[in-house]
């Protein structure tokens, strides 16, 4: 028999439809040799020809009959043979919604099954794939690249007026109705737990002793100024001397003894105002006084104002530059991720496990959704141009059929008759 052609999915329609109308062609030509071979056979059968002519004639009959059967069988699908309103032929532009609704329900119950899912994705081991294929530097690169254009196109698409919309009517109203006190209260309290103000301490100390070593002409100016007009001079060197000196000291003293009572006692103030903010009514209503002020500053308000074309355009050139801090910071985290995954097999089933079940939700909650898609999309087709379609996607392979039809035909014809010659004569 002659096999069915394969790869014709990938041709153009043009090419589907020259090869269809040459298939139909020599598929037909074949129905027409067949009834040329009978007609010459059976009048030469009738003029007194040889013994063998019979069974010439008994193949073309059987070729015919093959041919002409299997061409009702083919054309039936598309539409109905010669006109003639024959039951079940035109089957597919009648039966459109009905091989819509079973397709769908095929497609949900052995391809959106959750288990066959779940085995899939099992045996695809998507984790290990991700893992070696972004684990290298040339794809690293390849998704960097993708993300960056995606970026440009995200923030090139969104309306300016729209998100400036949204950082003044959502984020700045909520920063002005909400009290800012207790949770300014609660992120001083867990810094001061940590002492991790100490290095801010440090610093304001090392740069008020720094502040008064330098200023020593400053000290003795403002003594002089405020000494009395009979006071000698030089009394006042020695006072502004003796002055700077124990101011220095002080000053030195903070600095190099952690447990200096100044130090004591700006913890000691900076735990009660952390309280305050988070507890104290008086303190509380202070700290949103000073939130509206800050918020209402013309110079605020003006940054809030170009806050989004700030963002915009930083993130536009970062996205667009190759060498950015940001895109090579997205390189480097795609490459230690993907490392990571071909190395840490714990990692890998974790997010083979996590995959697996968003799969499987998505199947189990939205199965019927997915093949609606299907069965609305076929129900949404001409009938008559759908049969078109289809035809001109498997009506080449289909012309096969009659073409062994016939072939198949005549070599049962054949065998029929000579059977039949054997036994009765």
């Amino acid at each position: 028999m002659v096999e069915v052609g394969l790869g014709i999915g990938s041709m153009d329609p043009t090419t589907k439809a020259r090869d269809l109308r040459r298939m139909k062609s020599l598929a037909t030509g074949l129905l027409l040799l067949a009834a040329v071979i009978f007609l010459a056979s059976r009048w030469w059968e009738s003029a007194d020809g040889p013994v063998w002519i019979s069974y010439v004639r008994a193949t073309a009959e059987a070729a015919m009959v093959g041919a002409l059967a299997d061409w009702f069988a083919v054309t039936a699908l598309f539409r109905r043979p010669l006109g003639l309103p024959i039951p079940h032929t035109a089957i597919i532009p009648t039966k459109k919604d009905m091989i819509g609704d079973s397709l769908g329900d095929f497609v949900g119950e052995n391809f959106l099954a959750e288990d066959v899912v779940r085995d899939k994705l099992a045996r695809v081991e998507v984790a290990t794939r991700v893992g070696d294929w972004i684990g290298q530097p040339a794809n690293a690169d390849r998704v960097t690249a993708e993300l960056a254009t995606a970026a440009r196109g995200v923030v090139t698409v969104l309306r300016d007026e729209d998100v400036q919309a949204v950082i003044e009517q959502v984020l700045v109203r909520k920063l002005m109705e909400k009290p800012v006190g207790p949770p300014l209260g609660t992120v001083l309290e867990g810094i001061l737990s940590d002492q991790s103000h100490h290095r801010l301490v440090d610093l304001v100390i090392d740069r008020a002793y720094d502040w008064v070593s330098q200023n020593q002409e400053m000290v003795l100016r403002v003594v002089h100024e405020r000494a009395p007009s009979w006071s000698p001079r030089f009394v006042d060197d020695l006072i502004a001397d003796r002055v700077f000196l124990e101011v220095q000291t002080f000053a030195w003293a903070v600095k190099t003894d952690p447990a200096h009572p100044l130090r004591l006692a700006v913890d000691r103030y900076l735990d009660e105002f952390a309280a305050d903010l988070q507890r104290d009514p008086e303190t509380i209503e202070r700290a949103e006084k000073i939130k509206h002020q800050i918020v209402g500053h013309p110079d605020v308000q003006k940054f809030i104002g170009g806050a989004w074309g700030v963002v915009k355009g930083l993130i536009l050139d970062a996205a667009a530059d190759p060498s950015s801090e940001l895109r090579l910071r997205v390189r480097d985290g795609l490459l230690s991720f993907g490392r990571r995954l071909s190395a840490d097999a714990a990692l890998r089933e974790k997010l083979d496990g996590w995959l697996a079940d968003a799969a499987g939700y998505v199947v189990r909650h939205y199965r019927g959704e997915i093949t609606t898609l299907i069965t609305d999309t076929v129900s949404r087709w001409d009938a008559e141009e759908t049969s078109r379609k289809v035809e001109l996607q498997v009506g080449r392979d289909l012309q096969f059929i009659r073409i062994n039809g016939t072939v198949v035909g005549a070599l049962a014809g054949l065998a029929i008759y000579a059977v039949s010659q054997a036994l009765f004569g």
